[in-house]
């Protein structure tokens, strides 16, 4: 489940050749959630993928979470998402067809939920299954979400709570199985409810949270739109009981790439460990992260409670610099 390490990732894919395309609205340069292609004036298409191995033992919710997961990429770019395909890695003779057929129900599900056509895909047998979505979605040119952009002023907005990587990791001890449910409850749902508000305001620069943590991906938008944040952890939603596993040590492998890589976070000293563990814990299916002045957050997040949506106010861009985040 956990991603290829970030420092690591970032070194590979900076030896590789840039092609140069105007038609090209978001590549590869700073770290977004997809590619933005041009096709004409009116018509920009977003192209994304991901997969993984199940976080979960239930298939269907498998592939409920992994269809929401890789759908997530098309909201954070301001998109709707037209069509899917199923990537497939899967020990067919060892689990049976009724376990893949039951994760391609519930990929399928969330595909109708959000509007989109599973238009086939590929499939190999491995030794291990993994399962995720290619998805197509559409964007005017002109209305394109990226993680750069966030200024001087603005705060951000979270639309999930974090969490979901420690509780998992307890849940394999059998422990805070209600807890355990929520967080499966959070990384089903779809962030096309609070994507269809957010495009209603003047965001300036939105990413999702997913394997780099919340303070990772917060990174990421902070260096390419060149401020420093401050976080208040104590405004940042956390699944009930993620704490408590996280002082107990179920941390995963991920909180601890994630806090070896972004040293240009800092906390205050009445941060605790098991907090900056979870500010930092890997999340699959995590929520929208969003920038925008303070008096349209107000109002964004006003809509989006009365919605059933989370929208709570994490942070704040203080200042102009090179991504620094300061957690207080």
């Amino acid at each position: 489940m956990a991603k290829i390490e970030p420092g690591a990732l970032s070194e590979i894919v900076a030896g590789l050749p840039r092609i140069i395309n105007d038609n090209v609205l978001v590549g590869m340069d700073t770290s977004d959630d997809a590619v933005v292609y041009k096709l004409n004036d009116d018509i920009a298409i977003i192209q994304t993928l991901d997969f993984f191995p199940p976080p979960v033992d239930d298939p269907y919710l498998f592939g409920q979470i992994a269809a929401a997961n890789s759908l997530s990429d098309v909201y954070a770019m301001g998109g709707k998402p037209i069509t899917a395909m199923n990537i497939v890695a899967f020990p067919l003779c060892a689990l049976g067809k009724d376990t893949l057929a039951e994760i391609l129900r519930g990929s399928a599900e969330k595909c109708i939920e959000a509007g989109a056509v599973i238009a086939g895909g590929h499939s190999i047998e491995d030794k291990e299954p993994k399962f995720g979505l290619s998805v197509t979605g559409i964007v005017h040119p002109k209305k394109v979400l990226a993680n750069r952009g966030a200024i001087v002023g603005d705060v951000l907005v979270l639309t999930k709570p974090v969490g979901s990587g420690v509780l998992i990791t307890a849940a394999q001890a059998e422990l805070f199985a209600d807890s355990v449910n929520i967080a499966y409850s959070e990384m089903v749902r779809l962030n096309k409810y609070a994507a269809e508000i957010m495009v209603q305001y003047p965001v300036h620069a939105c990413t999702d949270i997913t394997g780099f943590g919340l303070l990772g991906h917060t990174f990421e938008m902070t260096e390419a739109s060149a401020v420093k944040v401050v976080i208040n952890s104590a405004d940042v939603p956390i699944l009930a009981d993620a704490l408590a596993a996280a002082d107990m040590g179920f941390v995963p492998a991920g909180v601890y790439n994630n806090r070896t890589h972004y040293t240009e976070v800092s906390f205050a000293d009445n941060v605790g460990e098991a907090m900056r563990d979870v500010l930092f814990d890997p999340q699959t299916s995590g929520g929208l992260l969003i920038a925008l002045a303070k008096n349209e957050a107000m109002a964004m997040s006003k809509q989006m409670i009365a919605a059933g949506i989370i929208a709570a106010v994490v942070g704040e861009v203080v200042e102009n610099g090179n991504g620094e985040i300061y957690v207080k």
